[in-house]
């Protein structure tokens, strides 16, 4: 019988950023301190140094890098899966087949300073 307490457990992070959606993969998810927010720590990204790089993932490695942690908004997160292994991370667009509605952010046709 393996022992669970050792195994780190792994998490599939679904959410909207910037008109965009973003698969990410974390070894740390929680309620934040912060009202509203999902606390996402520990990002995982693939080491291997091989030939083969997944522009998409050095795009997210440079996006993140530095973050220690990621404080989203509970209305952007679509998705937390825990899973058994990492996939790759994803960047796609919202019209690309999502059903998920989110809360919305702000009225339509209603800019920030109304």
């Amino acid at each position: 019988m393996k022992n669970d307490m050792a195994e780190k457990q792994l998490y599939k992070i679904i959410f909207l950023n910037n008109g965009k959606v973003y698969e990410l993969f974390s070894e740390g998810v929680t309620s934040s301190g912060l009202w509203g927010f999902i606390e996402v720590s520990d990002l995982v990204f693939n080491t291997n140094e091989g030939l083969v790089v997944d522009p998409t993932e050095e795009k997210m490695r440079e996006e993140f890098k530095g973050a220690r942690v990621l404080h989203l908004p509970i209305q952007s997160v679509l998705r937390i899966e825990e899973v058994e292994k990492r996939g790759p991370c994803l960047i796609r667009d919202r019209e690309s087949g999502e059903k998920v509605t989110p809360f919305p952010l702000q009225p339509q046709g209603r800019s920030a300073s109304d």
